[in-house]
């Protein structure tokens, strides 16, 4: 039936006024009729994979929505396992007993700000902050705006009540956060949050009235108000009753009349509630309902009839997000939209996107904006700009990383590969069944690594089971087909098939003719080249599955002989009670026998025992892998970690859980990558904390099952511990700034035994990385408002290995029965997208959970590479200590130790180089009133808003026409503004200093290393 719909025309318009609707029907005549048709069911929330349509996420796939309860004690520690870094939340654990907080941000219901009529008449009103003074003592004092909107006052005051008092047109700026001086004063830094502080900056010499509210959201309605009235101050007779209906208004009364079919002037309560929910799926029906029977109330109206007034204030109440109005006021020159120039401030200078264009806004506004007046005159309303935030333009997971971004030319042991440990299992390896599905589903997650363990079947063809699900055994003919179906269907890149083989010599030949048969040139059978060194690259094994096992030394020459069975096989044979009499000289080894059909199989990785690491670099040769229960590889991690790390830059290595995990919960794989292990072996049947660690961490190149291991874990010439627990040598630490703004839409935890729908969330942002990097803060409870929290706290992590680091957000439930988990997302750190971004959150089984997101913004200074953001943070400063030298670590070979001192030098330049550059930076940015996390654009655009409301002729000139550009002023300039322009020509001229200086110590230090280099390759 045509009409009004959520639609999926290409245009992506929300709601369409604009064209006429016909009736459907045979030829696809017919006339228009007024007749509206909203699916509530219409959109979908962020999806595994979606795509934006009208405003809305749509997935382009449909798993079942949200996350089965489970037993808490699934993923927790065994047999030896390391606890992970900090108390990192798990969706699966037992929720532990901590004192609760709770959080009084938001204003209640009534006091909504959605317009800026609603900040002026609550600035009227007046509230009581506290005043800062230079002193930094502290004096409540009850703030005001005069009626006539042209003065800000306080009182009580011991000064006459003349001089307490601030004209709006002397205000040069309004500061969110601590930035002045004054605010940033170590005497007060402490006593407040950052988002409870504002600071007016007035008149000639750019004096502070610093002052701190009780909530983020009086301040927020402060700032955006004064910041409106100093753009504005002159126009705004029409604010606090305008004359004539905004866009969105009239957008939003032509939806009523459209749905009012019988014009009437009324529509019934279900039809009005349904529309307002098609409009903004994820939103509760009752709270539609609840808030028209408030309105109704208010006005002594009854019923079920909502007539349009009714509908349009219910629609704004319920449908303006404050933080999101708050943040278009501060970008908008257009009143309550953004025109085109505005967006592509915001687009190019907030969420850092380079070479914006007005085309490239224009259509934005055409594809997000809702109303048809809108579209008409490029205005993007506070609807248009929701949706644009909501769509995959501002997913926090950058879109480069949606496909293969790597280089894939490195050998194979430079990468970590996504692996899977006894993929056939459904459950635990008691109780479980095996299941050929879950082969499907772990290669159609990425997986390039399974594993598959065969034992006599019967009839002669071999069986796969695993432990005891001896009642559930799949044919491996069957097992072969399905990888061989599905081997490539995520990822062209090579699957490493580890077979563990428990088969009679005649058994072990048939799987040989299964494997030639079925999986045919798919299979790599070439021989090793001796002379390389390295295994083959990702890119040359594109299409080829690698099989891992046992192979007869090229001596035997009989048809079938001994090899000795590595740890995992044995500890297999045990679980099933097979005898293990003839074990060697307590090696942890049998002799198992190998027909030269299968051996013949295994190329480039052959499985051989570890013995320690000298004997690795002595004999091991490059196409063979070991493989470490998880017990033995933590001990080797603790123990001899830069021993495994340098053993890991050559061979690969695979760690699988220990036997003790019976309930096959899943080790923490950030234990092993950090020694640089490429397989760590997974139990995909398990969710939770690790599985959302490995599922999160492989998404960063294109999910294709590979990712490139960091550089100093690879490069020849570098040194890595694995336990470093401070900042890595010629690693620049970075900073993360992660503001969490709000939540929508959040619901209540699936196996909460809590009455009612009520929630009382709380999140965790925890970073898991190298043990110096892992860290985790968490936000107060929100109590008031559970469906759509605001949060507004601002958290900041020292990132020293960004390569290897993980983000994740946790949604909990402080008030809750049984069940605490909500949802969470993980990304990793190079994912990250700066600027405003809404976060999907995801159930604990992994789908993602329909309109439940979380608001954020996301800033990281001193990033190496990329321009995502720019220099290291205020921090590095206040610290005041000895400046930090990278310096070379001794071998122990005299000759090599003399030949690569000599980069000493050459390392201490380079050092102060870029940290003088760094501090110059950090300046600037200060004086400009940012904090480090800003960006170069943002500074400029400060000092610009400053000339243009200063009431005298200020002239400052930039000169782009030389290499390095000047800022000069023309003429007298306050004080302030003049410390800024030397603070800009102090970071230009250190700037200028590194970039014409880096080659000369580049080359010194290329010379360093190649001539130590040299002297190690010589003869012995």
């Amino acid at each position: 039936m045509a009409g009004l719909h959520a639609s999926s025309d290409p245009s992506g318009h929300f709601l369409d006024l604009s064209r006429p609707t016909q009736a459907s029907g045979g030829g696809g005549g017919g006339g228009t009729r007024p007749y509206l048709e909203v699916s509530a069911g219409s959109a979908r929330g962020f999806g595994a994979e979606g795509v934006y349509s009208n405003g809305r996420y749509r997935e382009l796939s449909s798993p079942t929505v949200g996350s089965r309860s489970r037993d808490p004690s699934t993923e927790r520690s065994q047999g030896g396992a390391n606890t992970p870094c900090g108390i990192m939340k798990d969706g699966s654990k037992q929720r532990q007993v901590r004192k609760k907080t709770v959080s009084f941000s938001s204003m209640p219901s009534d006091r909504k700000i959605n317009s800026t009529a609603a900040c002026m008449a609550f600035m009227m009103e007046g509230c009581e902050m506290k005043k800062v003074r230079s002193n930094s003592r502290m004096y409540n004092r009850y703030f005001l705006l005069d009626p006539d909107m042209h003065w800000l006052r306080w009182e009580p005051s011991k000064k006459d009540s003349e001089k307490a008092k601030l004209e709006i047109k002397s205000i040069k700026e309004v500061r969110l956060g601590k930035k002045t001086p004054v605010l940033r004063s170590n005497g007060l830094s402490d006593q407040f949050p950052d988002e409870c502080a504002f600071s007016i900056i007035y008149g000639d010499n750019y004096e502070s009235l610093d002052l701190v509210a009780s909530t983020a959201d009086v301040v927020s309605t402060w700032v955006m108000g004064l910041r409106y009235l100093v753009s504005y101050g002159r126009h705004t007779v029409d604010m606090v009753e305008p004359s004539q209906p905004s866009v969105r208004t009239s957008w939003i009364s032509s939806v009523f009349e459209l749905a009012d079919m019988e014009k009437d002037g009324h529509i019934d309560l279900f039809r009005a509630t349904q529309i307002i929910k098609g409009l903004n799926p994820g939103m509760k029906e009752a709270m539609i309902e609840l808030k028209f029977k408030e309105l109704q109330k208010a006005k002594d109206q009854y019923g079920e009839a909502i007539n349009m007034d009714t509908f349009v204030e219910a629609y704004c109440e319920l449908c303006t997000r404050p933080e999101i109005f708050f943040l278009l006021m501060q970008f908008s020159s257009n009143k309550e939209y953004l025109d085109c120039k505005d967006l592509m401030l915001f687009v190019e200078v907030e969420q850092g996107v380079e070479g914006v264009t007005e085309d490239m806004c224009r259509d934005m506004v055409l594809k997000y904006e809702p109303s048809a007046e809108g579209r008409d005159r490029i205005y993007l309303s506070i609807d248009g700009f929701t949706h644009y935030l909501l769509s995959s333009e501002c997913h926090i997971f950058d879109p480069q990383h949606k496909r293969v971004c790597q280089d894939m030319t490195q050998p194979l042991s430079h990468y970590y590969i996504n692996s899977s440990h006894n993929a056939s299992l459904l459950e635990d390896h008691f109780w479980g069944s095996s299941d050929i599905s879950n082969y499907i589903r772990v290669l159609r997650m990425g997986c390039r690594s399974i594993e598959v363990i065969v034992w006599d079947g019967p009839d002669n063809e071999p069986v796969v089971y695993v432990g005891s699900s001896v009642a559930s055994q799949l044919a491996f003919s069957k097992v072969l087909d399905i990888i061989n179906q599905y081997a490539f269907e995520s990822s062209e890149y090579p699957l490493i098939l580890c077979l563990v083989a428990h088969c009679s010599i005649p058994q072990q030949r048939v799987m040989a003719q299964h494997m030639k048969k079925i999986l045919g040139d798919k299979l790599y059978v070439d021989s090793p080249n001796k002379e390389e060194h390295y295994l083959p690259s990702p890119e040359k094994l594109k299409g080829k599955i690698l099989l891992k096992g046992k192979r007869l030394e090229p001596s035997c020459m009989e048809s079938e002989g001994d090899v000795t069975e590595e740890e995992e096989g044995l500890e297999m044979s045990r679980r099933v009670g097979v005898d293990d009499r003839d074990q060697l000289n307590g090696l942890g080894c049998k002799r198992l026998r190998l027909c030269q059909e299968l051996s013949e199989l295994v190329s480039l990785c052959k499985s051989v025992q570890f013995r320690d690491f000298d004997t690795s670099k002595r004999d091991q040769k490059y196409w063979e892998i070991c493989s470490f229960n998880e017990v033995d590889a933590n001990r080797f991690a603790n123990e001899f970690p830069e021993e495994f790390v340098c053993y890991n830059k050559r061979f690969l290595s695979r760690v699988y859980p220990t036997p003790m995990r019976i309930d096959a919960s899943n080790m923490n794989p950030q234990d092993f990558w950090k020694c640089g292990c490429q397989i760590v072996a997974m139990n995909y049947q398990t969710p939770g904390l690790m599985m959302d660690l490995n599922l999160g961490w492989f998404r960063q190149n294109g999910n294709c099952g590979y990712v490139l291991r960091p550089a100093i874990m690879r490069e020849e010439v570098s040194y890595f511990s694995a336990n470093a627990r401070d900042s890595l040598p010629g690693v620049s630490a970075q900073l993360l700034h992660i503001k969490v703004i709000s939540g929508q839409n959040l619901p209540k935890p699936r196996g909460s035994a809590a009455k009612g729908d009520v929630v009382e969330p709380y999140i965790y942002v925890e970073i898991h990385g190298i043990p110096a990097d892992c860290a985790e803060q968490r936000t107060k409870t929100v109590s008031q408002n559970g469906d759509n929290p605001i949060f507004d706290e601002s958290f900041e992590f020292q990132i020293n290995l960004p390569e290897l680091a993980v983000l994740r957000f946790v949604v909990l439930d402080d008030d809750y029965i049984g069940d605490e988990f909500i949802g969470q997302y993980t990304i990793p750190f190079e994912c990250l997208q700066p600027g405003y971004r809404h976060v999907p959150l995801q159930s604990l089984t992994g789908e993602f959970l329909p309109n439940t997101t979380l608001f954020v913004h996301v800033a990281i200074t001193n990033r190496r590479g990329g321009g995502k953001a720019h220099k290291r943070g205020i921090s590095v400063r206040k610290g005041r200590k000895a400046r930090e030298y990278t310096t070379t670590k001794t071998t122990g070979i005299k000759v090599v130790d003399e030949l690569f001192r000599a980069s000493t030098q050459p390392l201490r330049e380079a050092t102060d180089l870029r940290e003088n550059v760094q501090n110059a930076v950090v300046s600037f940015k200060e004086l400009c009133g940012l904090t480090p996390a800003a960006n170069m654009k943002q500074c400029i655009l400060t000092v610009s808003t400053w000339l243009m409301n200063s009431e005298r002729s200020l002239r400052v000139t930039v000169d782009l026409s030389e290499t390095y550009p000047t800022m000069e002023a023309q003429g007298l300039v306050p004080e302030l503004l003049r410390k800024v322009l030397n603070a800009y020509d102090m970071m230009i001229q250190t700037s200028r200093t590194l970039i014409e200086s880096a080659d000369v110590v580049y080359a010194k230090l290329v010379q360093a290393q190649r001539a130590g280099m040299n002297a190690n390759k010589g003869p012995k």
